[in-house]
Parts: structure tokens; C-alpha cells; sequence
């Protein structure tokens, strides 16, 4: 029989039946008191744990009034600006560092740090055939579905799978956080070869190189790529390793791992939230609202016909007509967000080494407009601000890598956050994460099937 893949009026059907049923008076979550999203009316976010891991600061304590500051963010209490400024200032690849900084809580000596490169780098393998046998089978137009079912698969491979134990997850950990890039960019080569139609290429990682070195290796043809190209890359992947326990993926390895789940499963689930264009696929947008722009703007410098752009994207008339201004705007950060504070340094020099000024001065001028419109057509004085996806994706498209990766290496990043928050879940608590639901129905009773 073959597997059903259209919609029929029978479900369109049903699906309204189910629909009608299931509305719910949004005035019941004022009456009581229940935070949708987990956010109260002023947008905060409801406690519901504790983290030594991350921290995110957007707002100041002025005579006693919580008052909207430049946002900062602390991995292990130390301001992510310094901890980039280190290893930018000494020339260095941070990612394995700040890795070292997330799971074990302090940063690295010369000694240690060398120790975990080269513990990292033994991890750096798939099982015999893996390629071959999961990542070239069904390749998928999304890689988040492919290196969601290679994690999966993984498990199958691990004779210590159901093992929670803390070296044991510990071990599990480490060996995701070293192949995540291969399973990313041979996913993308499988789909670019048996779906796209072009060259299959797959190149072993080089174990001298970094992680950001060895995902530009693996992807590029001939392997080639500039050390500042492999240092814009290697920065993105350290803004976007971790950010408070409170988003959406971060959230669920914490739900997921508490329910005493093996590693995989967690971090499937993980991949499985990040996917959505409301957390990791927010660049995707980014970038194909520009593509947009760019095609109904015939002038890239004129203020007033951007304005009127960003107009219409708010009214809903514009690109896919959602009311938004992708990559504007926080669900924390007001005044700025850090990481994009710190991407923009960089964003302009890329640009001019890639012949990318035009776009750059656009990205600029959109910067500066959007939270003004925002201000006045939605009538929000809070601070709005770019977002690190404002500029993330700008980046990944200069630096040549296909939009399918894009979420990808968000996840390539983040499995270290999750990692680390997988371990302080099972090391600090034993219970489930259950909250609760108001049910607001009311009783009806029981009709037999001939009275319907």
C-alpha cells in the first residue's frame, strides 16, 4: 500500500470538526492568571528553574524601578563580549574553549584546553558505513529532519544507549558535540547530490583543524576558505552556543531529560523545537525578507521607500505577510542585543571582502528605520533592537554556506548549551518537569452511539 501523502476533503474535513472543538476563550487565560507562553503580561519569563550556566541581563535596578538596559549575556558569569574579545584579540578559534567554559564550568588552562581539543578530536568519527547507510538513505530537502534521524539513529550504535549515568551522558555528549558538523554538511551534500542533482563531495574532517575550519573544509569543493572566513564562523558558532535555560530548545532537553530519557532522544527533541522559524529558522527568514526587499525597493538607499517597505511588512502586505520585521526585536533584549553588537563589528569588513557593501549599507538602513516604524505603527515604546539573527544570516550567506545549513549550524552551536544543560538537569534534580493545565470545558454527559 502506498504511504498516503495528500489531503483529502475527508481530513480537510475532520480537520475542521477537530478545529470548532478545540477553541478555547482566550479571555479564560486573563481570568486565570495563566501565562501563555510562559510570559506574564509584561513579556517576563515564568521562573521555573535555577542554571549556574548562562545569563541574560536586559534590564537595571534605577531608585527601585526596573529600568531597560544594554542587554548583556554571561556564559559560567563571565560577559560573552570579554570571553570574545579574548580569543579574538590573541588570534584563536574559541569554540573549544568556550565549549571547555559551558560543561565544566571554569575556562581552561594551556594544558587542559590542548587535553580537550585532542579528547574532542578522538570523537571525531561516525560508526563504519554511517555515511553511507543513514545520512545518503532518504535524503531530506530540511537537515534539521536529516541530522534530527542521524541522532536517532546513533542510538542504535551505542551499546551503553539507556546508560544515564553522568560519565556515560557525559561521553554521549561529547561525541555529539564532535560530529554534529559532519552530520550537517554530509546531510547537505547527500541532499545537494541525490535531490539538487549536483557533484557529491565528502571530505573527511581534518583533525588538526577547528570545528569552524572543519565545517568550511568539509563543505567547499575544493576544501578552501580564509582564516578570517573560518574566524567570522567560529565567532557565530560561540554567540550562538548558549542563551539562558529559558529558550524554547533548551527548555525541552530540560523537560526531555527529565523524564529520565536517554541522551539522543533529548537532544532529538532539542533539534525538533530549533527547527521552527519562531526560534532557529529565524535567519532563514532574515534572509529571504531581504531577498524580498530587494525586489520591490528599487532604491537601497532611499529612507522614505524603505520606510514604506517596512510599512507594508507590518500592515501584512509584504513578503509572507505575517506582520513582521524579521530579525527586530527580543523577547528579552530592548535596547540591544550583545550579540548582535558584537556580529556588526565584523559584518561590514566581511562584506567589503566579499564584494557585499550594497547589502551591507541596506542591512544598515533597515537597522536604523525598523525600530522607529515598529514604534510608531504598533504604538510600542519598549526598546527594539536587532537581533543576532538580524545579521547571522547575512553572515552564513557571505560566507557561501546554502540556507539549508543555516539552522543547522545554530544547532551545531547550541548542542553545547544543551549538553551542559542536559548535565545540570541530572545532576541537580529528580523530578519530572510537569506543570499544570486548567481544564475549562465543561462536563457533558455520556450519549450512546444509536442516540447521536
Amino acid at each position: 500500500m502506498a504511504f498516503k501523502n495528500t489531503i483529502t476533503p475527508e481530513i480537510e474535513k475532520l480537520t475542521e470538526l477537530c478545529s470548532d472543538n478545540s477553541q478555547i476563550d482566550l479571555s479564560l487565560y486573563g481570568k486565570y492568571d495563566v501565562k501563555r507562553g510562559l510570559r506574564d503580561i509584561n513579556g517576563n519569563g515564568v521562573l521555573a528553574g535555577l542554571t549556574d550556566i548562562s545569563e541574560i541581563n536586559s534590564f537595571k535596578n534605577v531608585d527601585g524601578v526596573k529600568t531597560p538596559c544594554e542587554g548583556k549575556l554571561y556564559y559560567r558569569g563571565i560577559d560573552v563580549e570579554d570571553l570574545t574579545k579574548g580569543f579574538l584579540s590573541e588570534k584563536r578559534m574559541g569554540f573549544e574553549e568556550i565549549t571547555y567554559l559551558l560543561l565544566f564550568g571554569s575556562l581552561p588552562t594551556p594544558a587542559q584546553l590542548a587535553d580537550f581539543q585532542e579528547l574532542l578530536r578522538s570523537q571525531q568519527s561516525l560508526p563504519k558505513n554511517f555515511v553511507r547507510d543513514v545520512v545518503m538513505k532518504a535524503p531530506s530537502s530540511d537537515m534539521m529532519n536529516t541530522l534530527s534521524r542521524s541522532v536517532l539513529t546513533l542510538y542504535s550504535y551505542d551499546p551503553m544507549a539507556d546508560d544515564i549515568s553522568l560519565p556515560n551522558v557525559m561521553r554521549q555528549c561529547l561525541n555529539l558535540i564532535a560530529v554534529f558538523p559532519m552530520l550537517s554538511v554530509y546531510g547537505y551534500q547527500a541532499y545537494n547530490h541525490y535531490i539538487k542533482g549536483k557533484s557529491l563531495y565528502i571530505h573527511n574532517p581534518d583533525k588538526k583543524l577547528s570545528t569552524a575550519e572543519n565545517i568550511l573544509r568539509m563543505l567547499r569543493p575544493d576544501k578552501k576558505y580564509t582564516q578570517f572566513e573560518a574566524t567570522i564562523l567560529d565567532l557565530a558558532l560561540v554567540l550562538h552556543m548558549e542563551h539562558g535555560g529559558g529558550n524554547n530548545s533548551t527548555f525541552t532537553t530540560h523537560v526531555v531529560t527529565s523524564s529520565g530519557t536517554d541522551t539522543y532522544s533529548t537532544i532529538a527533541a532539542a533539534l525538533g523545537s530549533l527547527k521552527g522559524p519562531k526560534h532557529g529558522g529565524a535567519n532563514i527568514k532574515v534572509v529571504n525578507m531581504f531577498a524580498d526587499m530587494k525586489k520591490h525597493v528599487h532604491d537601497w538607499e532611499d529612507e522614505e521607500e524603505v520606510t514604506e517597505y517596512l510599512k507594508a511588512l507590518l500592515h501584512k502586505e509584504a513578503f509572507d505577510k505575517r506582520g513582521l520585521i524579521y530579525g527586530m526585536g527580543h523577547a528579552v533584549y530592548s535596547i540591544s542585543d550583545p550579540r548582535a553588537n558584537i556580529f556588526k563589528t565584523f559584518v561590514e569588513q566581511l562584506a567589503k571582502e566579499k564584494g557585499r557593501e550594497k547589502d551591507y549599507k541596506l542591512y544598515s538602513l533597515v537597522e536604523k528605520l525598523a525600530p522607529r516604524v515598529i514604534a510608531e505603527e504598533r504604538h510600542i515604546y519598549k526598546g527594539v533592537s536587532a537581533n543576532v539573527d538580524f545579521y547571522s544570516g547575512f553572515v552564513y550567506s557571505m560566507l557561501d554556506l546554502p540556507t539549508e545549513l543555516f539552522t543547522p549550524m545554530f544547532a551545531t552551536a547550541r548542542i553545547v548549551g544543551w549538553s551542559a544543560h542536559r548535565m545540570e538537569e541530572l545532576i541537580n534534580t529528580d523530578k519530572i518537569i510537569r506543570p499544570a493545565y486548567m481544564a475549562v470545558k465543561e462536563r457533558e454527559e455520556y450519549i450512546s452511539l444509536n442516540e447521536r
